[in-house]
């Protein structure tokens, strides 16, 4: 394997009111006229006020078992589920190898967290602020309302999508006192996305917002240079973000930015398109979904090493982060499924490239080049209270490390191609007659563009799972995927009514093409041929590998 990239240095400390602030934008404002933000930003204050002074955290390299597993609260004679704990200067100085990183990582991902590990946050929201100590042990609105990340993530194995009755609350989980509603008045209604190939969407992502922020900044350049305003089109990666004007004062106009927030980060996980990598996902995740609170988000940010007060103390070091981090970044990547019949081959590429033409693989495209496929944890657009000190980071190449498949190389080159079947930009799916995917109330973060509300862009769903990660659309409520083309409205309508109009043996083959994408199981080469008695020939997928 290649070795991790080690350095030298502490982990630096983000400040409070950084992360207070975070919470702040991303709070809902509650229809009984309560305003969220406002009550996270009193309690976050009163914390601050609380705390005399923040320690300095600093990682050293020490033995491998530096944190020993937990011990139980005061009261409960029992035994902890996770086994001790990683710390992120071992992991840097190569301690671990990388399989020994993503085994303790899968345990963390499907392992039953317990009250000795920390489980529940009873003086805490799930968006992380102060309460009184009365949050509930279990509850499906607000949460905790899940044992392990796998109890939702696990179609069609570990790490993959949830069902149905696995949907979560998103925004639910910042009420004081918490909600048992499952009202759009109270939260919006998420269906369980799979994690298979996450580490190579993150990485487009990066490489999108560095392309997009580097036009910016020669657009600003040039105006100041020639003191003329600048326009220019935001373009990565054979996608349009829109455009933006940067004037010789330096001020940037962002109102024609289209699909990505004004700051020109893409951010590739939720489908709101709201969190940007899989660190700030399973921080966040943990936290609401478990109440298992992130050292690197609590203990080094406000000095309180039990900030939840459930009487345990570094519920989740930093180096467990990154561990639960590297699990998911090596799950293999979503492939193809094709039939061994020469018949049944063709429909599905004449479905492959009616795909094309009635314009689905404009938004759903189907490839994007990735100019370098080693993923670095952690990510440098991290948020506060995400860990990003790249001195002591982690890197695995996506072409040949995790456990495959991998994704496609380049030769002679170290990029790699992503046939993720998304252009990683938020849409809005409704229009006058086609409302189906306006049903949220909550923006969550999404800004409003050309006078439609925020809450109305999702982003563009990656389809390279399609096959195996039904139900759909953001609530899973769609069993087909007829059903969900037919849904499509607003910026998609066009291309909807395009495939209506279709003949009904190509409307077939459409959706004959779309289920050989699915994720395989794990080592299989990218493409796989179905064998006459139904099952996967690996044997004769390798005369196909590459093939897309």
């Amino acid at each position: 394997m290649q070795p991790p990239l080690a350095g030298t240095g502490g982990l630096k400390r983000p400040k409070i009111v950084d992360v207070a602030e975070s919470m702040l934008r991303s709070a809902p404002v509650a229809p009984q006229g309560r305003d969220l933000g406002a009550e996270i930003m009193t309690n976050i204050r009163g914390m601050i006020v609380g705390i005399a002074a923040v320690g300095t955290f600093v990682l050293s390299a020490g033995a491998a078992s530096a944190h020993t597993p937990h011990v139980c609260p005061a009261g409960y004679p029992d035994v902890p589920n996770i086994p001790g704990h990683f710390e992120q200067a071992d992991i840097a100085a190569g301690v671990y190898n990388l399989q020994e990183l993503v085994t303790r990582g899968e345990t963390l991902f499907i392992g039953v967290f317990n009250k000795c590990d920390g489980q529940g946050r009873p003086a805490t929201t799930g968006a992380g602020a102060k309460r009184v100590p009365d949050e509930p042990t279990f509850i499906r609105t607000s949460a905790p309302e899940s044992n392990s990340c796998a109890g939702c993530h696990a179609q069609p194995r570990a790490g993959g999508a949830g069902d149905f009755v696995a949907n979560v609350f998103v925004l639910a989980q910042a009420r004081d006192p918490v909600t048992t509603s499952v009202s759009e008045t109270e939260s919006n209604e998420r269906n369980t996305l799979g994690m298979f190939g996450a580490s190579a969407i993150e990485l487009l992502a990066r490489e999108i917002s560095v392309e997009l922020r580097a036009t910016r900044d020669m657009a600003l350049a040039t105006a100041a240079k020639t003191r003329q305003a600048q326009t220019v089109a935001l373009n990565s990666k054979g996608v349009n973000y829109g455009t933006l004007t940067a004037y010789p004062n330096g001020f940037v106009d962002t109102a024609n930015v289209e699909g990505v927030d004004a700051n020109l980060v893409i951010k590739p996980f939720h489908q709101a398109g709201v969190v940007v990598s899989l660190r700030e996902f399973t921080v966040n995740a943990m936290n609401h979904h478990h109440g298992m609170q992130a050292e690197e988000r609590f203990d080094m940010v406000t000095g309180d090493p039990d900030f939840d007060e459930d009487g345990v103390t570094r519920e989740l070091t930093v180096g467990d982060i990154t561990a639960a981090v590297m699990f998911q970044a090596s799950l293999g990547v979503p492939g193809r499924v094709l039939p061994a019949d020469p018949a049944a081959r063709a429909t599905i590429d004449r479905g492959e490239q009616l795909f094309a033409d009635v314009g689905c693989a404009s938004c759903h495209v189907p490839a994007m080049a990735l100019n370098d496929a080693v993923f670095s944890e952690p990510n440098p657009f991290n948020p506060a209270g995400t860990w990003k000190d790249a001195s002591l980071s982690y890197s695995i190449d996506l072409t040949k490390q995790g456990e495959g498949p991998h994704l496609d190389g380049v030769p002679g080159g170290k990029g790699a191609v992503v046939h993720a079947y998304t252009d990683l930009k938020r849409h809005d799916l409704c229009d006058a007659e086609i409302t189906y995917f306006c049903n949220e109330l909550f923006a969550q973060g999404r800004p409003a563009h050309g006078g439609v509300p925020g809450a109305h862009f999702f982003l563009t769903r990656k389809l390279w799972d399609v096959a195996n990660s039904a139900p759909y659309g953001h609530r899973g409520d769609l069993t087909t995927l007829s059903e969900a083309i037919l849904a499509h409205g607003g910026e998609a309508r066009s291309s909807r009514d395009t495939f209506v109009a279709l003949a009904a043996a190509d409307q077939v083959a459409v959706i004959r093409f779309l289920r050989t994408l699915r994720v395989l199981p794990a080592g299989s080469p990218s493409v796989v041929i179905e064998g006459k008695d139904g099952r996967l020939a690996a044997a004769d997928a390798m005369k196909v590998v590459g093939k897309k």
